[in-house]
């Protein structure tokens, strides 16, 4: 979401200045007889809304009313005090056009796919607290929304959070006035998020570095220019300036830095398929919100992404992959794999913690059931990283050690393989 305008929505400051606005603005009262964009209450997804005429009814009278007046105010139009002004500061402000083609869905399913970091729970508070708009107006969560309708978000901006420095050990590979190599180990979480407060990178980086670049990716994650997931291994590059963190930031978001991941997969490729590129768009999936999917092409939401993959080592029930992506998506790797049918190897999101390939009885379930104890995470290690440094411009490549947890697990399969 971008930051909160200098113009904000009438509607969103009748709780700053009731007395003020009660002269500008329509009363709450009449606001609920507007019954097609507030729907009745209902047990199911049926309301007032699946009457398109009535809605077009109702919300072409509530265009009427706006055109003699401008349809955002500035703050300094109302008797606003200091403390009104600051609060307004606390929202950040999306206005969202529904397309064309939009076929009725209820608003907070709809608003789920276009806010991902917003959990449905959270939309249907927002919405119960006014904080979504439709065609200027509140609506209920069972709002169905229609081709044509421009809603607009106000929420609270994320609470900024105290980074509490920790002497947390770092495998620094590489570090100079503007930049620093880590090779982040499995389990560690990149930043603080929900639950994870403390013992992440972040953290440790607060405590080893000071006054790390915050410009524009938060002050929660000081010197970040890219992630990678908790339970994945290796490389990141650690912005120490703000020319560094621009600089980095653009060669990702140009795809011009190079990126390798090593990774265990479930399954065999056939010849014609050990090597090649998969070009998709990715969201979140319907039927569990924790997870991404390959969309189908003609999708309106998700990202595109690419990633070209080459098999290093075939091991009949499992192979060593290799993969270079292009672009950066959550959980890209992951995702594109389980769409070629290969998960990865202990990856219990996306289905890889179990048995996949060969018998689940006997003596091979007892040696797999071993393997996913040895390596209990997603086998997936960012093994290397090339970019162009942001200050002498010269080609910089850095490569690691995939962790001892994976080189077990990769020893055991081709000892398996070998011995049976």
């Amino acid at each position: 979401m971008s930051g909160t305008s200098n113009y904000v929505k009438k509607e969103e400051i009748n709780h700053l200045n009731d007395e003020e606005m009660s002269k500008k603005d329509t009363s709450q009262e009449e606001v609920k007889d507007s019954a097609n964009l507030l729907p009745n209450n209902t047990t199911g997804e049926e309301n007032n809304a699946s009457d398109p005429t009535a809605v077009n009814k109702t919300q072409s009278s509530a265009k009427e009313e706006e055109e003699t007046e401008d349809y955002y105010y500035r703050p300094e139009d109302f008797n606003l005090t200091e403390k009104d002004l600051q609060s307004l500061n606390e929202f950040d402000e999306l206005r969202i056009e529904v397309d064309p083609k939009q076929t009725a869905l209820r608003i907070d399913k709809f608003l789920v796919d276009r806010i991902p970091n917003l959990s449905r729970n959270r939309i249907q508070s927002g919405l119960k607290d006014g904080h979504f708009l439709v065609n200027g107006l509140p609506v209920k969560p069972n709002y169905k929304v229609a081709a044509g309708d421009v809603v607009m978000v106000f929420m609270p901006k994320p609470r900024a959070q105290e980074i509490e420095p920790q002497n947390i050990p770092l495998d620094i590979v590489y570090e100079d006035e503007d930049l620093l190599i880590v090779n982040k180990k499995p389990g560690m979480v990149v930043h603080p998020g929900f639950n994870n407060t403390s013992g992440t990178l972040v953290n440790a980086l607060s405590y080893h570095f000071k006054d790390l670049p915050t410009s524009f990716n938060g002050s929660d994650k000081p010197g970040l220019v890219h992630r990678i997931d908790k339970d994945t291994s290796g490389l990141l590059v650690i912005a120490k300036t703000e020319h560094s963190l621009t600089h980095l930031s653009k060669q990702f978001y140009d795809h011009t830095i190079e990126r390798t991941y090593n990774l265990l997969v479930w399954g065999t490729f056939p010849d014609e398929e050990k090597e090649g590129t998969i070009r998709s768009m990715i969201g979140r999936s319907a039927q569990d919100r924790r997870v991404y999917t390959v969309l189908p092409d003609d999708a309106t939401y998700g990202k595109h992404a690419i990633t070209h993959y080459k098999v290093l080592k075939d091991m009949r029930y499992v192979s060593l992959v290799e993969c270079k992506l292009e672009t950066g998506r959550t959980h890209q790797i992951r995702v594109h794999m389980r769409y070629l049918g290969h998960p990865l190897f202990s990856d219990a999101m996306y289905g890889g913690d179990k048995i996949l390939k060969g018998v689940s009885t006997g003596k091979y379930k007892t040696f797999v059931e071993n393997n996913f104890k040895i390596c209990p995470r997603q086998a997936l290690h960012a093994k290397s990283l090339g970019f162009e440094h942001p200050v002498t411009g010269k080609w910089m490549q850095f490569n690691s050690e995939i962790p001892q947890d994976m080189q077990r697990l990769i020893r055991r399969w081709e000892d398996f393989l070998r011995y049976g």
